[in-house]
């Protein structure tokens, strides 16, 4: 984040930095953040919080990574993924702490099993947090659907790293050239769409149209191009070659693939099946069954100007500001 223009914002600015120095010094943080992150490719919660992290040390906020010490003022723990036991011993022996929980998909609805792992969620909330942040009504909603009601909940959306996923440099749409339509998934669970996506490449016409995925799948596709999952910086890149996003995913809370292509200026047909709706607004339709997708697909082709200049993203400095506000650091706020 550059430094603001005005004295005073330049002031406030360099204020924040030097505290964040010296309490860096003393060992203390302003946040803790618990995720486990992985590298390379990775599921969207690792790319969402990776561009929070970017976005927060650019302000000067102090982090730690998966470390609880005397002095933090807030806690962030995204949803399961990170060990539980540990922040509990941890948050026993700092004292006051704002803790915050980061909650995404229910499990038991999202890979279609239950394995625990939706109550474990569920204690790690119960017992920990003063308030969650979840990534979309629709998880709030889900979560009620198991039975589960959230600590404190306030939605927001998940973000995207801008340096990365932007329309710069994107191809220009045309009618007079085979349209391209794009899937992505990073995980092979068959409730991300991969049937839906083998039904549909023996559908499109391949005369008016490219099909590519990009990602795992448990299914063979027989025709469509079949991309192996990319970095982000690579899948920016192909995403800017496409024209449409496809989405088939069920019970998503809040797709960080969707996010990602809508932000690469991709007009988007998806399931209406969890927060997708939610990302996608007026950028595109939803549909209920598959056999509505190719009448989708010609009709978002009709409208596509129409439908691509209403794509329409919270940026991420607001997420952020809102991530902030939640967990009482409110002076590292943009402004």
């Amino acid at each position: 984040m550059e430094a603001p223009r005005s004295l005073a914002g330049r002031a406030r600015w360099r204020l924040r930095l030097e505290s964040s120095a010296l309490r860096a010094r003393l060992g203390a943080a302003d946040l803790a953040l618990f995720h486990d992150f992985a590298d390379g490719p990775a599921g969207g919660a690792n790319q969402s919080l990776w561009a929070l992290l970017r976005e927060c040390t650019a302000r000067g906020v102090v982090v730690q990574r998966n470390v609880l010490s005397p002095g933090t003022d807030a806690c962030l723990f995204n949803s399961f993924n990170f060990d539980g036991d540990r922040l509990r011993l941890l948050a026993r022996r700092v004292g006051e702490v704002r803790m915050v929980h980061r909650v995404g998909a229910v499990t038991s609805l999202y890979r279609g099993y239950d394995d625990g792992t939706d109550a474990w969620v569920a204690t790690l909330n119960r017992d920990l947090a003063h308030a969650t942040i979840a990534i979309s009504q629709a998880t709030i909603d889900m979560y009620r659907q198991v039975g589960i009601e959230l600590v404190e909940p306030r939605v927001i959306y998940n973000p995207c790293d801008p340096q990365i996923f932007n329309t710069e440099g994107r191809i220009p749409f045309s009618r007079h050239r085979r349209i391209r339509v794009v899937a992505v998934s990073w995980s092979p669970n068959p409730k991300k769409g991969g049937p839906v996506y083998r039904w549909l490449e023996d559908r499109l016409d391949s005369n008016r149209f490219e099909f590519t995925f990009v990602g795992n799948s448990s299914i063979r596709f027989e025709r469509l191009r079949h991309v192996p999952p990319l970095p982000p910086r690579e899948l920016a890149t192909l995403l800017r070659q496409q024209d449409i996003f496809l989405t088939a995913t069920e019970n998503d809370a809040y797709s960080n693939a969707l996010v990602e292509a809508l932000s690469c200026g991709l007009p988007a047909v998806y399931l209406e099946s969890g927060g997708s709706g939610e990302a996608v607004k007026e950028g595109g339709f939803g549909f209920l069954d598959r056999e509505e997708i190719p009448m989708l697909i010609d009709r978002l082709v009709d409208e596509y100007e129409e439908r691509q200049a209403q794509i329409a993203l919270p940026k991420l400095a607001e997420i952020v500001d809102s991530y902030l506000d939640v967990l009482g650091l409110a002076r590292f706020v943009s402004g």
